[in-house]
């Protein structure tokens, strides 16, 4: 499928905020709001998004209207998520995705907003946003100021250069590799597998995270990932930040040998250390544009994500 970037953001167009997973703080919301509007933008906040329905947001029908709603108002340039969560996967199904299709905008958030990057991207063709949402990152009084200067690549289109300058890097696996980014929570990327949204990685470059896993269920995932051949197909990979991923009991591998295990028994070039996660800074990126990886010269460039 044809990859299809949606039109950048100029000052004064409106964004929507919608809660597609669980609820989000409504203080830290309320100031991510804010540095929306201070960046010029008008912003919509969907119906739903204050609801709260156990550990979602709303019933699943609330969250798949306000995210119907938002991709169906004209006047709406790029549909921010407030928070990830759970609660993605239930709606993925019941989506519009030919509604998404015919009204290509800029889509942005990470975590559980995985499974709907993945989704949007192999069923429309979509080019989405990796990054920091407005409820669990842009609205804390601590976030790097590097999270929030993310939002300014939705104005301009430029290619994205990460480099030791932004992070120290370490070659997991030697060599060049190039293909469409795809990925975000590993967590997300299993629950697709043996589903009508299972992640594609053939020829492309794999990016992965997560947060709160025991070096045991990392190594569950990554797994289930390799057995499924999603680690050999890709191209290469690319280790993101694994916040909070320790083991809560003494007989462990450490987190770091679980992953370099499996990064080199797929034995595609690899490097690990992207702040992009569960991280302050969250270095925002879009998925599925070309990119290119260089471990000779510790070295990603990633393609603009809009026109």
């Amino acid at each position: 499928m044809n990859a299809v970037k949606p039109y950048r953001l100029q000052q004064g167009d409106k964004v929507g905020v919608i809660a597609p997973a669980s609820p989000p703080n409504q203080e830290n919301l309320e100031r991510g709001i804010a540095y929306l509007e201070d960046l010029g933008l008008r912003v919509k906040v969907g119906k739903n998004v204050s609801r709260i329905n156990g550990y979602l947001a709303g019933l699943d029908q609330e969250r798949l209207d306000d995210l119907h709603e938002m991709f169906q108002d004209p006047e709406v340039k790029a549909v921010i998520c407030a928070c990830g969560g759970y609660g993605t996967g239930r709606i993925a199904e019941q989506i519009d995705y030919e509604l998404i299709k015919c009204n290509p905008k800029i889509f942005w958030g990470y975590s559980d907003i995985t499974f709907l990057h993945t989704a949007i991207r192999q069923k429309t063709g979509l080019i989405t946003f990796h990054g920091p949402m407005l409820g669990s990152d842009i609205g804390k009084s601590d976030t790097h100021s590097l999270s929030k200067e993310g939002f300014k690549q939705l104005f301009e289109p430029s290619a994205f250069v990460y480099t030791d300058q932004v992070s120290p890097l370490e070659t997991l696996v030697e060599g060049e590799a190039s293909g469409e980014l795809v990925g975000g929570n590993l967590s997300l990327l299993v629950s697709t597998l043996g589903t009508n949204f299972e992640i594609d990685t053939k020829s492309k470059l794999l990016l992965i995270e997560d947060i709160n896993e025991e070096p045991r269920s990392v190594d569950r995932m990554l797994n289930q990932l390799y057995m499924a051949g999603k680690l050999k197909d890709a191209n290469g990979i690319l280790v993101g930040d694994f916040c909070n991923c320790i083991a809560k009991r003494d007989l462990t591998l450490a987190l770091d040998e679980v992953i370099a295990y499996y990064v080199k028994l797929a034995n595609k070039p690899a490097l690990k250390g992207f702040l992009m996660g569960h991280c302050n800074p969250n270095i925002s990126i879009p998925l599925g544009v070309p990119a290119k990886l260089n471990t000779l010269e510790n070295r990603l460039i990633v393609d603009s994500g809009i026109v």
